[in-house]
């Protein structure tokens, strides 16, 4: 079993969306969990709907959100058919969930408001890929990551409660792949997020969607973990600022965590424990 993460940048359009099945089929005898952040700016843009809420400019925010929903409603429709119903139906679920908090007026702290806006992004970029996915014929299920992840209520930096954690993962993937499994050989679902033993959205601090592929990959036993990004590799300096930057082949785990703690942005630093744990390869 492998898992793959595809970060914002690799679904910010609908001709990136549609590359997808093209990397896909090159795994198609291989069992597949598939961690996806959300859509490009999707964060961002759902961060100033929170602070315009928080701050008491209720319209505001109902207006800027209603732009994200626009925006993925658009995308759904130029990449659906015969899956579109479907999508729009559970699209409108997760759409509700953000608008009857936002009608409320904030009578808790600013950060629990953030996640339980701001996780949207995630859920919405799954669905749709999700159906896209089926719509092209490579079968797959969607998973709530909140289900199954679970988070002490520190909301915006959550702490992952491993043992209910690795409960959950057994439940839900113990006879995957086996004769007696329903469960598609790909699944898939949200990166950053999870959830309290209150139902409460939690997330897991910025760039957090590598550090969910890094937990499944530790509690599934993973062959490996990969993270498709828009640029080559991990590089020796960002290629965007310097021009003689090249191509790293392999790295160590430990020279890996180094390069992450003085400022690589490629891999996130708490993503390396949970795979050095078990010696599980990443691959960029």
């Amino acid at each position: 079993m492998k898992v793959f993460k595809f970060g914002g940048a690799s679904v910010n359009s609908i001709e990136r969306i549609q590359f997808l099945p093209q990397i896909l089929h090159q795994y198609k005898n291989d069992r597949l969990l598939i961690i996806i952040s959300a859509m490009g700016k999707t964060t961002n843009a759902l961060e100033k709907v929170t602070e315009c809420f928080y701050g008491g400019n209720k319209e505001e925010a109902l207006l800027l959100f209603d732009a994200i929903k626009q925006q993925h409603l658009t995308t759904a429709k130029y990449l659906l058919v015969t899956q579109f119903n479907a999508c729009i139906e559970k699209l409108a679920d997760f759409f509700t969930e953000v608008e009857w908090l936002l009608h409320d007026k904030p009578v808790r702290a600013y950060d629990y408001y953030y996640d339980q806006v701001v996780c949207i992004g995630e859920l919405l970029s799954t669905v749709i890929v999700s159906h896209y996915l089926n719509e092209v014929q490579i079968q797959n299920k969607w998973i709530d990551v909140r289900d199954i992840l679970r988070t002490d209520d520190n909301f915006r930096d959550a702490s992952v409660d491993w043992a209910y954690t690795q409960k959950k993962v057994t439940e839900v993937f113990g006879n995957w792949g086996q004769g007696n499994s329903n469960t598609p050989s790909i699944c898939i679902t949200q990166g950053f997020i999870g959830s309290t033993d209150e139902n409460e959205s939690t997330t897991l601090g910025r760039e957090g969607s590598d550090f969910t592929a890094a937990i499944f990959a530790n509690l599934l036993d993973a062959e490996s973990q990969t993270i498709w990004k828009d640029v080559e590799g991990v590089m020796s300096a960002d290629p965007k600022l310097f021009e003689e930057a090249v191509f790293i082949g392999a790295l160590s785990f430990e020279e890996v965590i180094e390069m992450a703690y003085y400022g690589a942005q490629v891999i996130h630093p708490k993503t390396i424990k949970p795979l050095q744990n078990k010696g599980i390869p990443l691959h960029v």
